[in-house]
């Protein structure tokens, strides 16, 4: 059995045991053989042009266009994902970090003599392209593609209006770009001192690591001098996001939607009723929040609770450790609930080499699933024998699972799926693991720290990003109805917002009214509430998978089949979640009510 050993330096890369790597020679064998299908695609999109014109002619016509359009996004994406990948694996290879640069012009490339397809195809009559369908059935077989391409037709503008809107792109991203240069590179933090009574420079980064610490003193000073900055700034900060903002709310209007936020969610056919549902259902919950919060207090035997209290960990690091090869094992045998075909294919993931398990110098953090329609569904790992890495290996095989099955049973043009749903499979996969550990581990310990874990999951995804959703949402009404948003205005109402959210055993720090001027994904465009909507999706799809009705497993799978085939909101209200109906929400409020009375009990004998 191969076993973690505990080293001072990272291995390079050569040295890392092969069945510990990824194997990328099933994308290309060599590097000559990835030359050769560049070659291909630069060439492809050269002579793309010649389409052009023609979408208009006949129904075969677009069928031929359309054809040569997916066939060349489909092997750049294959050039794309190995070049990514290599360069992943050792970022300090000039080799492939030059390969990189190269296939991301060829992005561009490819982007920009493709680039007149969608606008002349919604240039087409609607009777026209009805038309079409009839007159070429080979068509059909691309008509949700179609129809999702042109269901936004009502907010497309003139060919000039759109040509001077993507003119002006660039100065429209402004403000996110000055929030970001600023950010993450002119602001100055100062030295703070850890619990080692080490002088460390205070970042974003080093500040979430500070924030879980157990000694105290650490947490404030930390808390305290990051929010010195970000005060000191925050008129800058204010500007930059209400600029922001407007341009949301600019584009919303001039595209004749009602809100900025039916604007962005149209984009995957989300109704607004999903976004306001979530907000609601998750403030008539919040009394669990409150609950939370008050046995932190009383754990961690605190008179006053505060907001730099709310990451250290209750219990304290686990005495569960495992090493690559036992997490292998514990992961099939979490995810058997799901079926012998799933495993088999779990199975294939770890003896086939998808999994890029070890650091190594140079290697990229973090961890991700990744791929493309034509190749394995890779993961990268940074492994360390930890619980936390378990869990990561568990959620990236959901990804790729999800990936593999609506690869293998989807045609290439609905061989994705929307990011409304993306985060769900590995979502679900944490669930089904933390009922596996709480089924399978006694120790009392153990056990009060997975149901930490989880219920520290579920805070930071289900109520905190919720609280980032409802201001966001509050930003934009604001700005359009005229309301300036000043520092001071919006420093107020997410103070408030903030109280309101973590209920009264915490105390209402001033610093934290300034939280918002630090959060990047406020210029993501509505994005943070599929965080919270899917984690409430996977908590009940878990709950389903688990109940023992092999129609409700057999419903899950045929989600991750699924694809891009069918809008987003069908695909799962087929996999057993009415997403628009707070019920699926309430029931993921259940498990963490469950959960949360147990934790209670095991902390406070």
């Amino acid at each position: 059995m191969w076993r973690m050993a505990a080293v001072k330096r990272l291995p390079k890369r050569e040295e890392v045991a092969v069945e510990l790597t990824w194997d990328l020679e099933k994308i290309f064998k060599n590097d000559a053989e990835f030359e050769a299908k560049f070659s291909e695609v630069a060439q492809k999109a050269r002579e793309f042009n010649k389409f052009k014109g023609t979408l208009g002619e006949s129904a075969n016509a677009l069928l031929v266009a359309l054809e040569e359009l997916l066939a060349l996004e489909r092997t750049l994406e294959v050039v794309y994902v190995y070049a990514s990948m290599k360069n992943d694996q050792d970022t300090a290879e000039a080799k492939y970090q030059a390969l990189m640069s190269r296939v991301q012009k060829l992005l561009a490339d490819v982007s920009t003599a493709t680039a007149w397809f969608q606008p002349e195809l919604l240039a087409l009559d609607p009777q026209t392209l009805a038309t079409y369908f009839t007159n070429e059935p080979k068509l059909d077989q691309y008509r949700t593609l179609i129809n999702d391409w042109t269901r936004l037709r009502a907010h497309v503008l003139s060919e000039q209006e759109e040509s001077l809107l993507a003119g002006a792109s660039d100065i429209l991203a402004n403000a996110s770009n000055v929030f970001e240069v600023l950010n993450n590179a002119d602001l100055k933090f100062p030295i703070v001192t850890n619990e080692k009574e080490e002088q460390v420079e205070l970042s974003n980064g080093v500040y979430g690591t500070l924030l879980e610490s157990t000694d105290r003193r650490v947490r404030k000073e930390a808390f305290e001098k990051l929010y010195e900055v970000y005060h000191q700034f925050r008129h800058t900060f204010a500007t930059t996001l209400a600029a922001h903002v407007r341009k949301h709310n600019f584009s919303a209007q001039i595209r004749h939607y009602q809100s900025a936020k039916e604007a962005a969610l149209a984009q995957n056919e989300i109704p607004v009723a999903v976004y306001d549902t979530l907000v609601k259902t998750v403030n008539e919950n919040l009394p669990l929040l409150h609950q939370y919060v008050a046995l932190r207090k009383q754990v961690l035997q605190l008179d006053e609770l505060h907001m730099y209290d709310m990451y250290t960990p209750l219990t304290g690091e686990p005495t569960l450790t495992f090493t690559y090869e036992e997490a292998k094992q514990m992961a099939l045998e979490a995810l058997s609930v799901l079926g012998e075909d799933y495993l088999k294919h779990v199975s294939e993931a770890f003896d086939k080499r998808w999994i890029d398990v070890v650091a190594n110098a140079g290697k990229r953090s973090g961890a991700y699933s990744g791929g493309a329609y034509d190749t394995a569904p890779y993961i990268l790992l940074n492994w360390q024998d930890t619980l936390d890495n378990l869990f990561t290996l568990v959620h990236e095989m959901g990804h790729s699972m999800h990936s593999y099955y609506t690869r293998q049973n989807q045609p290439y043009q609905y061989g994705d799926y929307s990011i409304f749903v993306a985060e769900i499979a590995s979502t679900t996969n944490e669930n089904l693991l933390t009922q596996y550990l709480l089924e399978t581990q006694t120790d009392p310990k153990v056990r009060a720290y997975v149901l930490n874990h989880y219920l520290d999951g579920f805070k930071g995804t289900v109520y905190r990003q919720t609280q980032f959703a409802e201001f966001e949402a509050w930003l934009h009404e604001q700005d359009a109805k005229q309301v300036p948003l000043t520092a001071d205005m919006i420093s107020d109402f997410y103070g408030k917002l903030n109280a309101h959210y973590y209920g009264p055993s915490v105390e209402n720090d001033e610093q934290i009214a300034f939280e918002w001027a630090r959060i990047p994904h406020f210029y993501y465009n509505f994005y943070v509430y599929q965080y919270a909507t899917g984690f409430g999706a996977a908590a009940t799809l878990a709950t389903r998978i688990l109940d023992e009705d092999p129609e409700h497993t057999k419903a899950y799978l045929d989600y991750l089949k699924a694809g891009c085939s069918k809008a987003p909101l069908e695909v799962m209200k087929k996999a057993g979640v009415d997403m628009t109906n707070g019920q699926y929400l309430e029931k993921a409020f259940k498990v963490f009510a469950e959960r949360l009375a147990e934790l209670n009990s095991l902390l406070t004998v």
